[in-house]
Formats: C-alpha cells, structure tokens, sequence
C-alpha cells in the first residue's frame, strides 16, 4: 500500500508540473510581434519617408499620436529617404506578422515585389500622403492623402489671375521635390497645365531642391546666377521656399516683392513668411492624417470594404488668410 500510494503521489506531481509547463507555454507564445497575438489589439508597421521637412514632422507626431489614441500598437521605420529601406521595413513587418502595414512611398516606381508579398501574407496594406504607380490595385487597400495634382493647379491658377495683365514675359523658377517622388510629379503637372492659360507664363528653370530647406536654398542660389531676371518662384514645398528665401535676400532681392513666391504645404513657418508678406500664395496640404489613418487600419482589419481612393480636406492661403490662420495652426 505505502509503495502505491508513493506511485500515486509522484504522479500527481508530475501531471502539475506538465500543467503548469503547459500554462507557461501558452504565455510564451502570445509575446510574439503583431498579428501573432491574441489579445484583440491592432498592430500596424509604419514605414515613413523620414525627417526632412515640418510637414514630415508633423505628419509623424499626428500617426504616433492617433495611435495611442486609438489603442493600435505601432511599429515605427524611418526610411531617411531611401526606398531599399522602407522595402526591406515592410519585410520585417510581414515577417513580425503585424495585422497592418502602412507606408508613405520614398517614389512612386518599384512596389510590386514587396506589395505582392505583403498580399500573399494575408496583411492588408494602407498608402498614405504618396501613392504608388502599380497598374495592380490589388496589391493595396486604399490610398490616403492630397491631391497633388490639385495643389499645384491652384498654385498656377492663383498665378494666372495675379498675371493677367502682364504684357511680357513673366520667368517663373520651379523648386521640385524628390525625385520620382508622388507630390513633385503631380504638383509639376498640374501647375504647368494651369500656367498653359498665359502663353506669357514660362517655367525658365526647373530643378530638385528635395524638399529640404539646405536643397531650396542651393538650388535658388543656381538660379539667381543663371537668370538675371526671375519673376516667379513656385517651390514644391514650403520648407525650400524658406531656403530659397536666404539665397533671395542674400542676392540683395526682397521676397515676396522682387520674386512672387507660391509654395505648397502651409506649416507654421510657411504660414509666417506668408503672414509677414515673404511668401505670396500657399496651397494646403494637411499632415494630420494620423486618425483617418488609424480608423481606415481598424477597417480593413475587420474586413471591411473601403474606398481605394480618401483625399484630405485642404484649403489654400493669401497673406491675410494666414494672418488669420496663424493663431489657431496646429502644425
């Protein structure tokens, strides 16, 4: 009898540590990354372009922000402008099997591959601020942000009407973006195809400033070497507006005056140099699409069907526009 009831406690022990063991197992694997869990909560892969301008800025505080707000866990990559970077982000976030990915394109060319991957792992994918040129729409859910195309066109319209009356030439100098990149493409085409209402409208001079404020100001000081008579600058953003703005005054030319100047974003310091009369016309392009983003990832989580094209709601400026503006700009 002692012997059996040896046998019968030593088993019992060993079922309780089986158990545990098992319960511990159970644990370990729910702290994998993403879509391994269990816990109901959303994790999404962000890949951003990077850092080079206060639109950039902004646009990373109001994603990580909606985030937390909304209870998605975010996993965050700073390509620092180079497209191998955020390719190999997005391979890390389907290996890490996050329920989401989202990125803003470096380019536009170039995204099948690592879509299609993206898509064979069952891992929805979101485009914001930068669309792709892939003829497969397939290859992602929807795609968030301007209309480029729009913001430069306003841009040229705002021109056309301030120019009507010019009897001669008006030069006009172009500050693009990256190149390839979704927002300097579109934003040169639909200004050029405004502009084409003036014949006296010409673009003497076109080149990347890559949207950074040192780029603005390099390419602004060629320009000024290169044409002794510039009218008008039209800058793909406001950060190389402001660069440009050194190189204009350091040639001994009032901003603003000397040179109408049009940029493109409204940031803060866009919207100053406009208030103070610097800048002359600026077409809005909004940041802050942290929580459309956050609710579209919650969306197309759940399965839902979303539109595959959502613009922002942006507005454009005048001197006074952003006098008015100022006081209450988030970004």
């Amino acid at each position: 009898m002692r012997t059996q009831s040896v046998r019968w406690r030593a088993a019992a022990v060993l079922a309780s540590v089986l158990l545990v063991g098992g319960v511990a197992a159970c644990g370990n694997s729910d702290t994998g990354g993403g879509g391994s869990k269990d816990d109901g909560k959303i994790t999404m892969g962000f890949s951003q372009v990077g850092a080079e301008s206060g639109w950039r800025t902004a646009n990373t505080t109001s994603i990580k922000e909606s985030a937390t707000a909304a209870g998605i866990e975010l996993k965050f990559d700073d390509a620092q402008q180079k497209q191998e970077n955020q390719i190999k982000a997005i391979r890390n976030y389907i290996q890490q099997k996050v329920d989401v990915i989202a990125f803003s394109p470096v380019v536009e060319s170039g995204w099948d591959t690592v879509l299609k991957e993206a898509k064979d792992a069952g891992i929805p994918v979101i485009l914001t601020d930068r669309s792709v040129d892939s003829a497969d729409k397939t290859l992602y859910k929807t795609f968030l942000g301007s209309d480029f195309v729009k913001e430069g066109r306003l841009a040229g319209e705002w021109l056309v009407e301030q120019k009507k009356t010019a009897s001669g030439p008006v030069n006009i100098v172009e500050l693009q973006g990256n190149t390839g990149a979704a927002p300097a493409n579109d934003r040169k085409k639909g200004f050029g195809e405004a502009i084409a209402a003036n014949p006296n409208l010409k673009i003497i001079a076109s080149q990347p400033g890559d949207f950074t404020r040192a780029g603005g100001k390099q390419v602004m000081e060629q320009f000024l070497k290169a044409n002794p008579k510039i009218d008008v600058l039209f800058a793909h953003n406001d950060d190389m507006g402001l660069g440009a703005l050194e190189a204009i005054t350091a040639a001994g030319k009032v901003p603003g005056k000397d040179i109408t100047i049009i940029t493109v974003d409204a940031v803060k310091d866009g919207m100053q140099a406009l208030a103070d009369g610097k800048f002359n016309f600026i077409a809005e392009c909004s940041p802050l699409l942290g929580p459309q983003l956050m609710d579209l990832a919650k969306k197309v989580h759940a399965g839902e069907e979303v539109p595959p094209r959502i613009e922002t709601e942006e507005t454009t400026f005048t001197t006074e526009q952003a006098k008015e503006a100022l006081p209450n700009r988030k970004y």
